[in-house]
């Protein structure tokens, strides 16, 4: 009697069953590389509650931020935002511009450095103008509001007064590490060049997500 095949019986060539589950691992590979990333960086709705900023620099530092305003508090992101804002520069300030930033989180009272990591935490920039040009490219308009108030966003910046009145702004989902969430936060950035001091501004925060 002839053997009976059973309805699940595989028909596709040895070869085939090979391509076929080379072809399945690396798309199972691919799955869980994307996974993986989505588990480190994910948007998140937060409130960021307590704003406040201070100048940090040397009282001769000719880079010095004058006023800022930001409401409402909380600040809700994503959602619209009211800010102002004045500062001063007695130099042209020119590329490159070095930006140091440290970035703490406060654990069980004490305040740890957050690393650097994909370029958020404590990271030195080499050059502010290059990450300005990498946003808006060079040749293009700024972006409202500052194009209406003639204020520049590449480099140089010329020595004098810039000044931003009240404005609208909306602030879009934000794509962050899934470690910096709820807590609370200071920062503090120094602008440099040429080994020289230029400006340096520290503000602290909460940050709160309801993910």
């Amino acid at each position: 009697m002839p053997a009976v095949k059973s309805p699940c019986a595989v028909t596709t060539p040895v070869s085939g069953w090979i391509s076929n589950l080379s072809s399945w691992l690396s798309w199972r590979l691919k799955v869980n590389c994307a996974l993986d990333f989505e588990k480190t960086r994910t948007a998140y709705t937060v409130k960021i509650f307590g704003f406040s900023w201070e100048n940090c620099g040397k009282p001769d530092d000719p880079a010095v931020l004058k006023t800022l305003t930001l409401s409402p508090d909380p600040i809700t992101v994503p959602g619209d935002l009211k800010a102002s804002a004045s500062g001063n520069t007695t130099v042209e300030l020119t590329a490159p511009l070095a930006v140091n930033v440290t970035l703490e989180k406060e654990v069980a009272g004490f305040w740890v450095k957050v690393p650097c990591v994909e370029e958020i935490g404590s990271c030195h920039y080499a050059d502010g103008c290059d990450l300005l040009n990498q946003l808006i490219p060079p040749g293009q308009d700024c972006p409202e509001p500052l194009h209406t108030y003639g204020i520049p966003c590449h480099c140089p910046f010329k020595a004098g007064m810039y000044t931003l009145p009240e404005s609208d702004f909306y602030l879009p989902d934000i794509d962050l590490p899934y470690w910096l969430t709820n807590g609370h936060y200071r920062v503090q950035g120094v602008l440099g060049a040429m080994g020289k001091e230029l400006g340096c501004l520290k503000i602290t925060f909460a940050v709160h997500s309801n993910n």
